[in-house]
């Protein structure tokens, strides 16, 4: 559940009159390559106006068949494991497969800044801190007097109704993005789950996802492997 202390903030912004305030910055083309030898060509957009100020990007990949709807991702930025190849969380892999599947489909990925589910990498890594000592992800936001998650995806809505998407389907796992989208207006045809990315560090992060805001990951799976990470824990203590 998203926390209330941004729910009057969020719910004025989300007026779908105001998608039409942005528009294209930049647009170009970029080759990508990843550490696995995947390449692709995408072109990447910038805007202006949008809702929050932030320098998101848009990047898109192909083009869906006629009659079939563009495959988006909302990806919030994880300098950790985007960048740093992290494995405290999914978010790296879920990069990665984002962008060959939407390449193979046609649509769109936003690169959207909201380190943190919106909290910043700087407060992000004071969390971990608070994580290290026990609390779950969720916990430790509230415990720094911050939301458990701050995102809000207007700005998400103007960029893809600006590239001419009002309808899509949406490549996530977490039923949020999907009811933003659709109380700002976008039509989300279908809800794509990603990949399941367990490792030994973030498997209780993936299982308190399902449990406190219902992303849609095996949970029995996710309750299994995490009962296996602790006691190989307890008994290498």
């Amino acid at each position: 559940m998203r926390d209330s202390r941004n729910a009057t903030a969020s719910s004025d912004s989300r007026n779908p009159t105001d998608l039409s305030a942005a528009t294209v910055r930049t647009r170009v083309t970029v080759p990508l390559r990843f550490d696995d030898g995947y390449t692709v060509t995408a072109d990447l957009a910038t805007f202006h106006h949008l809702a929050d100020g932030q320098e998101h990007v848009a990047v898109i990949l192909g083009e869906p068949a006629a009659g079939r709807p563009p495959l988006v991702r909302l990806h919030s930025e994880c300098l950790t494991g985007d960048v740093f190849g992290s494995a405290r969380c999914d978010c790296g892999p879920q990069l990665r497969e984002a962008i060959e599947r939407i390449a193979d489909r046609g649509g769109v990925l936003l690169y959207l800044r909201q380190e943190g589910r919106g909290i910043g990498f700087y407060n992000k890594l004071d969390a971990y801190a608070l994580q290290d000592k026990g609390l779950d992800t969720y916990e430790a936001n509230a415990a720094l007097g911050l939301p458990e998650d701050a995102r809000d995806y207007t700005a998400a809505a103007q960029i893809l109704a600006v590239l001419g998407i009002t309808e899509l389907d949406l490549l996530s796992n977490n039923p949020d993005k999907a009811a933003q989208l659709r109380t700002l207006g976008l039509t989300v045809t279908q809800h794509v789950p990603t990949g399941v990315f367990t490792t030994a560090h973030n498997v209780r992060y993936l299982r308190t996802k399902v449990v406190r805001t219902q992303h849609t990951l095996p949970l029995t799976e996710l309750t299994e492997l995490t009962e296996l990470t602790e006691l190989t824990e307890l008994t290498a203590g």
